[in-house]
């Protein structure tokens, strides 16, 4: 006789081998589960558990991932894993009879099964559920990870999400809350009557951003295409169009670096409003995200990366060069000329990047950039950006060197970006021409020219607000993720090869 040697004390190859026998095995009985195409099942988990009392005594049907199996001899606990939570299985040879006790034996940890019996409380109190047959629906042909250790190490986990959700379930409230999160938003902007549209994936221009676009090729019209850093400039021509308010979620591609912050791709939903500017735009952002929280958490007390953070609707709002003056200490008001602004900048130990221009608005912005953005936790919004870094901003009548535009800071991390948006096609055009002469010194982030869309502008376009926000950062701050891996499925990750 064969000696019996644990599972745990098996090599890798072995466990598999022996799962893929067992497989075999069935197969040759006329068991394949693999044959098998449906099983229906009545009830889940957390339904039996919430209502016990009208469930207690009667014969239910569920379906799931074997977890765990215990006890020797006669009797079996196991835990069932479905879509809702995990509830035990007590499975008994006297319940079920001799042959189908002694073929549920055979079954591995990883298995998937339907089960039928009746619903009780064990003499230590734990809901389960008395077994009357199984019935083995997939072989599972490799292990789960070891049951003391599971699955800890995050470049596995997120290279193998299915396993992660497999071993680690509270993984997957993260998904739930983003759906949840999506939802709302969805609710929140159809009820102010907004269209939700869609707008190309692919684009003969990137335009809308400033960002190192992905490049691919049309075979059949042989031509390069940019993959969408912004669904911007689309969305604004149906503004023009005479679609008044209108909106996209959808993913966007930025070929650019990667931190627990940022993903090649990624989530955001953009809006446009005719006839609405850039103070619209923060009230609805303040209510998607305040409302959100309150909607799905119960709360508007949220916990983010260490800092415990209030969404409490009355959100601050800052002008950057009031930011500046309060946190580093330079009043831009007071100062006019570019050299001076420099000099300031510089005294402070702010760099200008080498390809910007000694100008008051690109100091302005680096003072904000270096030294300022480490200070914004609670929710700020951070307004009247300069010209040089907004180039689809409609300018302020008040100083023409500053934009009608915002950020939303939470937590030092950027959520939402938004403008006035510019509508005069000539200033546009002026402004794309500078950003083509950054391009041309070797900025390739730079805005594109798009001559579709001045020529759409001439036509005439209403003066509007618009907005994005980026879903996978809002996600990470209503779930406390330290990493937008945390809240991306299927993040970007280098070949193991």
């Amino acid at each position: 006789m064969a000696k019996f040697v644990p599972q745990e004390e098996m090599s890798l190859l072995d466990q598999v081998q022996v799962r893929r026998d067992k497989l075999a095995a069935l197969q040759a009985e006329g068991r394949d589960p693999f044959q098998i195409t449906k099983f229906e099942f009545d009830t889940d988990s957390a339904a039996i558990k919430a209502d016990y009392v009208a469930f207690e005594g009667k014969t239910v049907r569920v379906a799931g991932r074997l977890m765990s199996k215990r006890g020797m001899g006669k009797v079996l606990f196991c835990d069932l894993q479905d879509n809702t939570g995990r509830i035990q299985l007590f499975v008994k040879i006297d319940e079920m009879g001799e042959e189908e006790f002694n073929r549920f034996k055979r079954n591995d940890i990883g298995d998937i099964v339907g089960a039928e019996g009746e619903v009780f409380t064990t003499k230590t109190g734990e809901i389960s559920i008395r077994t009357k047959s199984i019935l083995l629906l997939s072989k599972s042909l490799l292990p789960l990870p070891d049951k003391f250790h599971g699955l800890t190490d995050k470049e596995i986990r997120f290279r193998q999400r299915y396993v992660d959700l497999m071993v680690n379930p509270e993984v997957k409230q993260n998904f739930v809350i983003r759906s949840k999160f999506i939802k709302f938003m969805r609710q929140y902007l159809d009820n102010m009557n907004y269209i939700e549209v869609e707008t190309p994936v692919l684009n003969t221009i990137a335009g809308g951003a400033s960002a190192r676009p992905f490049i691919t090729h049309h075979n059949t019209l042989d031509i390069d295409m940019y993959m969408r850093i912004a669904t911007e400039l689309p969305l604004k021509r149906l503004i023009i169009g005479g679609m008044d308010r209108v909106y996209e979620i959808g993913r966007i591609f930025r070929n650019e670096g990667m931190d627990p912050k940022h993903n090649p791709e990624f989530t955001s939903v953009e809006l446009y409003q005719a006839y609405a500017d850039f103070h619209d735009m923060m009230d609805i952002a303040e209510g998607i995200l305040s409302g959100a929280a309150k909607e799905i958490l119960g709360t508007y007390e949220v916990e983010w990366m260490g800092e415990k953070i209030d969404l409490t609707p009355g959100w601050r709002r800052l002008t950057m060069v009031e930011a500046v003056k309060e946190y580093v200490g330079i009043d831009f008001d007071a100062i006019t000329d570019d050299a001076e602004a420099v000099a300031a900048a510089a005294a402070k130990g702010v760099e200008l990047a080498d390809a910007a221009e000694k100008t008051w608005g690109n100091a302005l912005y680096a003072c904000f950039d270096q030294k300022v953005e480490e200070y914004l936790i609670q929710p700020t919004f951070i307004t009247m950006y300069p010209v040089e870094v907004s180039p689809l901003t409609k300018r302020s009548p008040a100083d023409p060197r500053l934009t009608e535009r915002f950020e939303l800071f939470i937590c030092h991390s950027e959520l939402a970006n938004a403008y006035s948006e510019l509508n005069d096609p000539i200033d546009q055009r002026g402004r794309f021409m500078k950003q083509v002469e950054q391009r041309e010194r070797g900025d390739d982030e730079t805005e594109m020219l798009d001559e579709d869309f001045l020529n759409a502008m001439e036509y005439g376009m209403p003066p509007t607000g618009g907005m994005g926000i980026g879903i996978d950062r809002s996600v990470m701050m209503l779930t406390n993720s330290d990493s937008i891996r945390e809240v991306i499925l299927f993040p970007t990750m280098r070949p193991l090869d």
